[in-house]
C-alpha cells in the first residue's frame, strides 16, 4: 500500500541537541576567506533548467539555479560559479558549500538515481528536501498531489528510481553518518548501494556510518555486512560529551556541588550558576545549570529552566574543568553546538542584573472558597480552576469534549475550601502570615528550608475534620472500591499559561485504604510550601497569600508504560507538525525525574515518521504494590528495547491532536500519559512553557 507523504521533509538526526535555526542565503558568499559571492548554476552535462531558446532574467536565473550574470564591482573580485548539485563531495569547501547547520549538526542530502546509479549531492540552502530537488532539477515540473502519489513509491521496499539520503556531521563528537527518511520503507540491499555510492565519491567516507533512525531501521541495520559500520542515535546521544537542553545566556557566582549530596539537603540561590555532579529530581531557581550527567529537555529541571530562560546543559567531566572559577562571578553562554564559562566583565554583571529586574510577574485566579462538593470530572470544566484547581479543571474539560482513542481515568476533585478550613482550624494560616512577614525567612535560605520543612510536618499531622473524612471516604469507596487511587495536586498554582508548575507539588500513587487516604491527602495539602513550590512562585513574583491546595483523587493505571508528549518540537519550534515524546516502562513517575535517560522520539504527523533519538537505559522500572499499596521496583524486561511500539506512538500521538483541539492555540501543550498494554490514559495536559 502506497502512503501519502509529504514526501522527505525530515530533518537530519537531531540526536537531542539543541537547534539554533540558521537562516542561510544561498547568495551570500561561499567563505569568508574568499569573499566571493556564490551563484548557483547548474552542472551542463545535466538537463537545462529553461526550455531552449527561452530568454531568463538574472532573477529568473538564481531561483531557478542557473548562472546569472554578475556585474563587476570595482575593487571586488569575480564571484565564483558554484553548482546546485554534483556528482561528488571532494574536500571541505565543498561540503560547507553544499551543506547547512541546525543547531550541533550540519548536514547535505543526496539522492541515488537507481535506472542511471548517478549519484547527486545537492545544496540544502537551496533545496530544504529531496522532493523539491527532485521535482525541479528532473521532473521539470511542479509538485501536485498526484504526482507526490507516485513519486512517493519511491519510500516503499520496491523504490521505482529513487534513493534519498542524509549526510551528517554531528560537530560536537565529531561524527560522520549517513541516514534515511524515518519513514523509508528501506532494504538492506539498499543501504549496501547507498553505502557504496557514498563511499565511491564523498571525500571523508571511511569516517561515514550508517545511522538508523526509526525501529524498522534498526532491524535493517542488523542484518547488514560487517564492512557497514552502524551507530545509533542513542549512542551518539549517550556518548556525547556536551549537549545543550536549553540555549540562552547567563551571569552569575559559579558553585560547584560536590559529589554524594542528597538532593533534599540542598538550597540554591537565583544568583548561582551551578554545577551538578548528577541530574536532580527537581531544582530551585538559579541563573544556570551545567550537569555532568545528561538528563531529558523534559524532565522537570528542564522544564524549569525554559520557562526560567536560563542556559541548562549536560558536560561531562565539568567541575574537573571549571573547578578553578567556583565562587567567581562568571559568564556564561550555552549554544547547541558548545559553551563559554568565564570570568564575568562589571559590565555583563550590570547588564544582567538589570534584566533580571524586570521579570514578569505571574498573577494566578482569584480562588472560589464557597464551592464544597467532591466535583467528579465529568461535571468540572475550565472556570471551575478558582475552585478545583487547573489539573482538574483541564481534564474536566477534555473529559466533556467526549474524545474517542483514550481514557480519562475516573476522578474527582477536592475544592480548595477544605484546605483553607484545614489551615484555619489547625491555626496554621497564621503560621503562614507570620513566615512571609519575616525577613530572616526572606533573606536567608537555609532558615527557609527548614521553616518550611516545620510547615510541611505540621500540615500533615494536623487532625481532618470528622465530616470531611466521612465525605471523602464515601466518594473514594464509590469510585474506586477496592482499587487504589492517585492522590494529587491541584493548586490554582500550576498548570497556568506562563506558569505550569511541574513537579511543584505531591503526588502520592496508589493509596489504599482510609488511614492512608487521609495521610495522602494532608501530605499533598502540606506540598503547596514545598521549597521548590515557594522558591518558583517567588521567581515569578506570585502572592503566597492566594495560592490553595485543591487536590484531583483518581482511580490509579497501573501502566505498563508511561511519559510526557508536548505537541512542539523542543528544539526547533518551526516544525509544527512534530511532537516529542518520552517514554519509561512502568509507572512514569521517573520519566519527569530526570535521573536516566528516558526512550526519546520525535514524531512528524505530516508523513507518521518516527524518529528514535535514544532507549531507555533503565535497569528498573516502578509498578503498584498490590498487597500494600504505593509502588515498588521491579527489574525492567525492556532495557534498551522499544517502550512503544510505532502502533502505540500513532495512537497516542492521534490522542494528542485532538486534545489539542480542546485548548486554546496560542501555546503547546505538556501531555501526562500512560498506556496499560494498549490501552491508553490521559492524565494531565497543560500549558508547556518557555522563557
Amino acid at each position: 500500500m502506497t502512503t501519502l507523504r509529504s514526501a522527505s521533509r525530515g530533518r537530519p538526526a537531531l540526536v537531542g541537541l539543541a537547534i539554533a535555526v540558521v537562516a542561510v542565503v544561498w547568495a551570500c558568499g561561499s567563505g569568508a576567506d574568499t569573499g566571493k559571492v556564490k551563484v548557483k548554476v547548474k552542472d551542463k552535462a545535466k538537463p537545462p533548467a529553461t526550455a531552449a531558446g527561452a530568454a531568463a532574467s538574472a532573477e529568473d536565473m538564481l531561483l531557478e539555479g542557473t548562472a546569472a550574470p554578475v556585474p563587476a564591482v570595482a575593487g571586488k573580485k569575480k564571484p565564483t560559479a558554484m553548482k546546485v548539485y554534483t556528482s561528488a563531495i571532494k574536500n571541505d569547501d565543498e561540503f560547507m558549500a553544499y551543506s547547512r547547520e541546525l543547531g550541533g549538526e550540519r548536514f547535505t542530502k543526496f539522492v541515488i538515481d537507481l535506472k542511471t546509479d548517478a549519484i547527486y549531492y545537492f545544496d540544502v540552502n537551496v533545496y530544504r528536501i529531496h522532493t523539491e530537488f527532485i521535482f525541479a532539477e528532473f521532473y521539470k515540473k511542479p509538485i501536485t498531489m498526484d504526482g507526490l502519489r507516485e513519486f512517493n513509491k519511491n519510500y516503499t521496499s520496491v523504490k521505482p528510481q529513487w534513493l534519498m539520503c542524509y549526510l551528517v556531521h554531528h560537530l560536537g563528537p565529531d561524527l560522520w553518518t549517513m541516514a534515511f527518511w524515518e519513514g523509508d520503507e528501506i532494504t538492506a540491499e539498499y543501504v549496501k548501494h547507498a553505502y557504496k555510492r557514498m563511499k565511491e565519491t564523498f571525500y571523508l567516507a571511511d569516517k561515514v556510518k550508517f545511522r538508523p533512525d526509526s525501529t524498522m531501521h534498526e532491524k535493517i541495520a542488523a542484518a547488514l555486512p560487517k564492512d557497514i559500520p552502524v551507530i545509533t542515535n542513542d549512542k551518539i546521544y549517550k556518548e556525547a560529551e556536551y549537549q545543550a537542553f536549553n540555549v540562552g545566556k547567563a551571569v552569575g557566582v559559579l558553585r560547584i556541588v560536590p559529589e554524594g549530596v542528597a538532593p533534599e539537603e540542598l538550597t540554591f540561590k537565583p544568583e548561582e550558576i551551578v554545577i551538578l555532579p548528577e541530574s536532580l529530581p527537581d531544582i530551585t531557581p538559579v541563573a544556570g545549570i551545567l550537569s555532568e550527567t545528561f538528563s531529558t529537555p523534559l524532565a522537570h529541571v528542564s522544564l524549569r529552566a525554559r520557562a526560567w530562560g536560563i542556559p541548562n546543559v549536560g558536560l561531562k567531566k565539568a567541575r574537573e574543568k571549571y573547578k578553578a572559577l567556583a565562587g567567581k562571578v562568571v559568564y556564561f553562554e550555552a549554544t547547541a553546538k558548545g559553551h563559554v564559562l568565564r570570568e564575568a566583565t562589571p559590565a555583563e554583571v550590570k547588564a544582567w542584573k538589570e534584566s533580571r529586574d524586570v521579570a514578569k510577574a505571574v498573577i494566578i485566579p482569584k480562588a472560589d472558597l464557597a464551592a464544597r462538593d467532591l466535583r467528579p470530572l465529568t461535571k468540572m470544566r475550565a472556570v471551575d480552576v478558582v475552585a478545583y484547581g487547573a489539573k482538574g479543571a483541564n481534564l474536566g474539560e477534555i473529559v466533556h469534549a467526549g474524545l474517542s482513542g483514550f481514557e480519562v481515568p475516573a476522578g474527582f476533585g477536592i475544592p480548595i475550601y477544605y484546605y483553607d478550613q484545614h489551615m484555619k482550624n489547625s491555626g496554621l494560616d497564621k503560621k503562614v502570615t507570620a513566615l512571609l512577614a519575616d525577613k530572616k525567612f526572606r533573606d536567608d535560605a537555609a532558615y527557609r528550608k527548614t521553616e518550611l520543612e516545620k510547615l510541611r510536618a505540621a500540615i500533615a499531622k494536623a487532625p481532618l475534620d470528622p465530616d470531611f473524612c466521612k465525605t471523602l471516604t464515601k466518594a473514594v469507596h464509590d469510585m474506586a472500591a477496592d482499587k487504589g487511587v492517585f492522590v494529587r495536586s491541584s493548586t490554582n498554582a500550576e498548570d497556568l499559561p506562563g506558569f505550569n508548575g511541574a513537579g511543584l507539588y505531591d503526588t502520592v500513587p496508589n493509596v489504599k485504604g482510609d488511614a492512608a487516604l487521609y495521610d495522602a491527602v494532608r501530605s499533598v495539602w502540606a506540598s503547596v510550601w514545598n521549597l521548590r513550590a515557594y522558591e518558583e512562585r517567588e521567581f515569578f513574583k506570585i502572592d503566597h497569600t492566594r495560592v490553595y491546595g485543591a487536590i484531583l483523587v483518581q482511580i490509579g493505571i497501573d501502566a505498563t508504560a508511561a511519559g510526557v508528549l508536548i505537541t512542539t518540537h523542543p528544539y526547533d519550534p518551526s516544525e509544527k507538525t512534530t511532537y516529542t515524546i518520552n517514554a519509561k516502562s512502568g509507572l512514569g513517575m521517573r520519566v519527569v525525574e530526570g535521573k536516566k535517560v528516558p526512550e526519546s522520539l520525535l514524531f512528524d504527523y505530516s508523513n507518521l515518521g518516527i524518529k528514535v533519538l535514544s532507549r531507555s537505559d533503565e535497569d528498573t522500572m516502578l509498578v503498584f504494590d498490590e498487597k500494600s499499596g504505593g509502588l515498588k521496583e521491579v527489574p525492567n524486561p525492556l532495557k534498551g528495547k522499544p517502550v512503544l511500539s510505532d502502533e502505540r506512538a500513532y495512537v497516542l500521538v492521534e490522542a494528542a491532536r485532538s486534545i489539542v483541539e480542546v485548548f486554546p492555540k496560542d501555546r503547546p501543550l505538556d501531555i501526562e500519559w500512560v498506556f496499560k498494554g494498549d490501552d491508553l490514559f490521559i492524565v494531565q495536559a497543560r500549558p508547556y512553557v518557555t522563557h
